[in-house]
């Protein structure tokens, strides 16, 4: 099955760009910059999806749904958020077709221009706080917790499936709070939970900071982040949560009258996560032979395969497959019984390894016999004989041994791909030579930043949340700096 894809140390992006495709995770469409995501990709983001939903909600937080298309006029309206987004904007004009001149084929309608130009949704900010403004009058309507399931649209240039697509699925929360407490409070805990969700569920350690001034989410105060750091020494932004201050309230007049009877702004938040987590998750933990799922977001987590000769054989096997599958099922582990007669076991091993599913359990005639099974692991690749016998505790067992085991591997991979530098010489040749996170200290300003951008390619990942003080010297101008700052080249 894994025939013909390349080797990570030898074509980092082809490995991945071959494994999305042959794993059936997505696709290219014929629209340009679009991705098709396929059943098995798409059922990776559903168990995503439905853990995060359910970790919004034990917050307070609640759905609900705004439209595709924003008016012109409203993106304008927050000068740091147009700037931030207008380069990526895709823009509708008109509302009809009609029939061409020799009629065979259809053109614009010209006298069918809309009277305000529609952008279709980058990003959400504009159209909720200008519905908020009708939501909040007093500091009884706070705060509003409200979350989003959406696709959005931003048209770029050089496009990657799930990491960058012109067209991509995400959820986008949007809250509104009386005080700016609050709402840093709201921000910090929502950047915890993406954190929580990374590690416990995704086996991605990552690293919570802040975003520097350059990198800040367009008309955000403050952009907190998650960053991970990808098998080839890429980082790769994985989450951000924004205080917006009272940007958007301001610009909006989103108002609501203070207990003590004063009219006040509003202050703002907004977090989103996209299905560039399934980027993440494959660059952070697959192999040369294929995708390598931690148990929490396998979509199967146990693969059952028979391995006969003849029907009585089959048949038997079967019984004691069907049997194992129901008990799994009891304990809510997802099992697949692969009993297709037109694919041989060999061809089936290979085809459930390069589909990441953590555990394989092999059964033939002499198991039968035995009343035992083969079990392998996909992380290690580890085989063993047992008992099927109780067979159930130690597979449940396997399967968060496979999630601690995936999440340490990443763990001692970026910790060993993380170096302190103090010189801009050294920051240049681990950059070249090892890659992966670089911490040193920086002066602060966004004019340092953007020369060590041009000349390394590399950016200010974060700066962490858990940085120590530490008085040094910025490694490119010389000038004071009481914190180090974590440097990548990323996705």
């Amino acid at each position: 099955m894994a025939k013909g894809l390349p080797k990570r140390s030898e074509d980092y992006s082809l490995w991945y760009n071959e494994l999305v495709k042959k794993a059936d995770l997505a696709e290219n469409s014929d629209v340009r910059g679009c991705m098709v995501i396929k059943p098995y990709g798409y059922s990776i983001w559903e168990k995503m999806q439905r853990q995060l939903d359910d970790m919004f909600k034990e917050t307070g937080h609640q759905n609900a749904y705004f439209p595709l298309f924003i008016p012109k006029s409203y993106l304008s309206k927050e000068a740091a958020h147009v700037e931030g987004f207008a380069k990526e904007c895709a823009v509708v004009t008109h509302y009809r077709l009609k029939n061409d001149e020799d009629g065979k084929g259809v053109v614009v309608d010209p006298e069918a221009k809309l009277e305000e130009e529609l952008i279709v949704r980058p990003t959400s900010e504009t159209i909720i706080w200008n519905t908020y403004k009708n939501w909040i009058q007093s500091y009884r309507d706070l705060p509003v917790l409200v979350n989003q399931w959406a696709n959005v649209v931003r048209w770029e240039m050089r496009t990657r499936l799930f990491l960058r697509t012109a067209e991509f699925l995400w959820q986008e929360g949007h809250t509104a709070h009386a005080t700016k407490e609050e709402a840093i409070k709201e921000t910090e805990q929502m950047i915890n939970i993406y954190a929580e969700f990374a590690e416990d569920f995704m086996a991605l350690p990552v690293i919570k900071g802040l975003k520097s001034e350059n990198e800040r989410f367009a008309g955000a105060v403050e952009t907190y982040c998650i960053e991970g750091l990808m098998q080839d020494g890429k980082a790769l932004q994985a989450g951000t949560s924004h205080f917006l201050g009272q940007n958007f309230a301001k610009a909006f007049d989103v108002k609501f009258a203070s207990q003590d009877g004063k009219l006040e702004h509003v202050w703002g938040t907004s977090w989103g996560v996209s299905t560039r987590l399934m980027g993440a998750l494959i660059m952070a933990h697959s192999d040369d032979e294929g995708l390598v799922l931690p148990p929490k977001l396998a979509p199967i987590q146990v693969v059952i395969v028979p391995i006969f000769k003849k029907d009585e054989e089959k048949n038997a096997i079967a019984e004691v497959a069907n049997k194992l599958k129901k008990s799994l099922k009891n304990k809510h582990i997802s099992v697949r019984f692969d009993d297709r007669d037109t694919h041989k076991p060999g061809f089936k091993f290979a085809e459930w390894e390069l589909k990441g599913v953590p555990l394989r359990i092999a059964i033939g005639p002499r198991d039968l016999e035995n009343g035992t099974v083969e079990l392998a692991r996909r992380d290690t690749k580890e085989k063993e004989t047992v008992s099927i016998e109780g067979i159930e505790s130690v597979i449940e067992t396997k399967l968060n041994e496979i999630q601690e085991s995936i999440y340490n591997n990443a763990l001692n991979f970026r910790n060993e791909k993380t170096t302190k530098v103090d010189s801009y010489e050294e920051f240049k040749k681990v950059l070249e030579e090892k890659g992966g996170f670089v911490s040193a200290h920086w002066d602060g300003t966004p004019e340092t930043e953007e020369k060590i951008k041009q000349e390394t390619k590399a950016t200010i990942r974060c700066i962490p949340l858990d940085a120590k003080e530490e008085a040094g010297k910025c490694i490119y101008s010389g000038k004071p700096s009481n914190k180090r700052v974590l440097f990548a080249k990323a996705y």
